[in-house]
This record gives structure tokens, sequence and C-alpha cells, in this order.
């Protein structure tokens, strides 16, 4: 068995992920969930993966880490913009490698793939969040080159929040 120029095994190969692997995808949607312990917060379904990864209007990408055959990896990505680089971008939401399959260098592949789609795509970043406590993913990203962007914070609003700002566009300024 060979090696690629990554230096990890010629049985390795990234792809990407088609409708057929929406199993697959959920299933390391789930995984990660766990590991980040999240889990409750899953709500994706295969059904709703089919419609929003490959219905009419996909509202983001997936490849696929295969070893021997067995998907062993993925990362979902979409496309952002930066205006200040008035240029797209490519935002990593996850990234997710079997625990019994990591110190491989297939984590590391996936990104090397994704950093290869950014820059064939004219994209002037590539971007992720992790979270604080995760060290290990901290420290890998960080030997990439990676560095941290200690001066912003994410903001989010879901659920009912969304529903209650989004209906606020009907009520008039007091």
């Amino acid at each position: 068995m060979g090696s690629t120029s990554l230096g990890i095994s010629e049985e390795f190969s990234i792809r990407t992920a088609s409708p057929r692997d929406v199993s697959v995808v959920l299933g390391f949607i789930r995984a990660l969930a766990e590991y980040e312990r999240l889990s409750h917060e899953v709500l994706a379904t295969e059904d709703r993966l089919q419609e929003t990864l490959f219905g009419a209007r996909p509202a983001a990408e997936v490849i696929l880490g295969e070893y021997q055959g067995k998907a062993v990896g993925f990362a979902l990505f979409f496309q952002n913009y930066s205006t200040f680089l008035a240029r797209p971008g490519l935002h990593l939401e996850d990234l997710f490698v079997l625990p019994e399959y990591r110190g491989r260098g297939f984590g590391r592949a996936l990104l090397v793939h994704l950093a290869g789609i950014a820059r064939n795509r004219g994209c002037g970043r590539l971007e992720w969040q992790v979270l604080d406590w995760n060290e290990p993913s901290i420290g890998f990203y960080r030997s990439l080159g990676a560095v941290s962007m200690s001066d912003w914070t994410t903001m989010r609003v879901t659920g009912g929040t969304l529903e209650r700002l989004a209906g606020d566009l009907t009520q008039r300024p007091a």
C-alpha cells in the first residue's frame, strides 16, 4: 500500500456526496453532535437533508472521505461573501472524522481538499468555528496555519426568537 502526496494511504479518497449518501451524512451529523455534547439540538432528518442538500436550491455541499470504500469522515460547507474582499468565501459548517480513524491525516486531507475548492472558485477565505473547549481541534487547526478570530463573537437567533424577529417586519416602528 502506497501513500498520497499528503502522506496518507492511497486507500483513502474524497468525493462529492450525492443524494444516495443522505443517511451517511445524517449519521456523521449525529456523531459530531454527540462528540460536541449537542445531540439534543439535532433536528435534521433524511428528508430535510435531501431537500436542502440535493433539492432544487441546495444550501450546502458535502464531501466524504472514504477509507477502503467506507465513509469515515465528512465536511459540509457553503458559500458566503466578504464585502471587504469583494469575493466569495467558503464556510465550513462541519468537519468530522470517526474517532477510530483519527490520527491518519484524513481530517487534514478533507481540509486540504476544501481549500482547493475555495481556491478554484476564486474564494478569498475559508472560515469555520470551533467550540472553545475543543482543544484537540483548536490545536489541529492552528497546526494548519488557521488563526482565531478573537475579536469576533458569533450571534444567533433561532426558533421562536427568529419567528418573532421576522414578525417585526410587519410591525411599524413606534
